[in-house]
């Protein structure tokens, strides 16, 4: 055992030089004189300060957007190595970040769904914002800008949001039927993501007040109550977001909350005299050089566009549905909102159709 330990030791000691790697390369930090002692640089006491907005930064699907990211030293003095700026994206408990982009100079990498989509405003002195071209809906999140010079390694965190709406969802076969994954798979059919707690809670100041639990992006089941009332946790409870924290992912079932942005296209309404089964509508909106409009594309429509028409219509995943934002008689509740047929096996209704631009 002594001779075990030692050789530990020693196998330890042999490999303790080496410097730290964090995905940089440091040039010229470490000086060796040559007598086997190291010298760290001399920053001659300036202290690097990294700056990002304190406020979010709104954007929506589609759009481009910048990300502001600006570095100083105090007392003020001009780099003397060729800085790294290095952008990652965080998950919201800042457990684990995805790169974004790294950038020595004028030089810069992308990272996975950033690539051609990401670079460094080049725009003036000690600048290190980032510019995201075609914002999708994943994008939405907390993103760190680090600048690193040498051995010193600052940064500072900015949000961005994307303006959309959250909806509930529910498959055909019922509620309470999804697992984490297939709430995952369900928003993304219907042009959409599975809402994060931000989103949902901005849903619910908006005014969002649904009874059935729905599966979040962060795994945990939840839903928004503006009216407290008996079967949605009783009377007692002041209104908020009741949750049901982490659930299984594989073995638990619930709907989904869905998050949807500004549309990238337009939606139109077909129909015809004797109205049209649900496949007679999907060739009618191919036949129009569209496709038939998805249930995130609607929700989107009524919000952004405020899209309203009192006649019902076929959506992809079998569902029937219609925009109101001026209510009147005839077209259901006196609120506001996306009126739903459910998925009826039979009958013959119109169809709304979505066409990119």
């Amino acid at each position: 055992l002594p001779l075990l330990l030692e050789a530990t030791m020693l196998q330890l000691a042999s490999g303790s030089h080496h410097p730290f790697y964090n995905g940089f390369y440091y040039n010229n930090i470490m000086n060796d004189k040559g007598n086997g002692q190291e010298k760290v640089a001399d920053f001659n006491g300036a202290r690097l300060v990294v700056e990002t907005s304190k406020d979010p930064v709104y954007s929506f699907n589609g759009a481009n957007v910048t990300l502001p990211c600006h570095y100083h030293y105090e007392p003020d003095q001009e780099a003397k190595r060729k800085i790294r700026i290095k952008w990652s994206k965080l998950r919201d408990d800042y457990t684990k970040e995805k790169d974004v982009l790294v950038a020595i100079g004028k030089t810069h990498m992308a990272f996975g769904d950033f690539r051609g989509r990401a670079h460094i405003l080049q725009a003036s002195r000690h600048e290190a914002s980032l510019v995201i071209s075609d914002v999708h809906l994943q994008d939405d999140g907390k993103y760190r800008c680090e600048v690193i010079d040498g051995l010193e390694d600052e940064s500072d965190v900015v949000d961005l949001r994307l303006q959309g709406i959250v909806f509930p969802y529910q498959p055909p076969h019922g509620q309470y039927r999804l697992n984490f994954h297939e709430a995952e798979r369900v928003c993304q059919e219907q042009g959409a993501m599975l809402a994060t707690f931000n989103q949902l809670f901005q849903a619910w100041s908006e005014g969002l007040d649904w009874c059935n639990a729905g599966w979040l992006a962060d795994g945990t089941v939840q839903y928004p109550i503006r009216l407290p009332r008996k079967p949605c946790g009783g009377l007692h409870l002041a209104p908020g977001i009741r949750s049901y924290g982490p659930r299984h992912r594989h073995l638990h079932r619930f709907d989904a909350f869905c998050f949807s942005s500004a549309l990238r296209g337009e939606i139109f309404y077909l129909d015809r005299p004797s109205g049209m089964t649900l496949e007679e509508a999907k060739q009618s909106c191919q036949d129009a050089g569209a496709e038939i409009a998805r249930v995130g594309h609607l929700y989107s429509a009524w919000k952004f566009l405020g899209l309203d028409r009192c006649n019902a219509g076929w959506l992809a995943d079998g569902s029937v549905r219609y925009p109101i934002t001026k209510p009147r008689a005839n077209c259901g509740p006196a609120e506001p909102g996306v009126r739903s047929f459910g998925f009826p096996s039979k009958g013959k209704f119109g169809v709304f159709c979505y066409k990119e631009r």
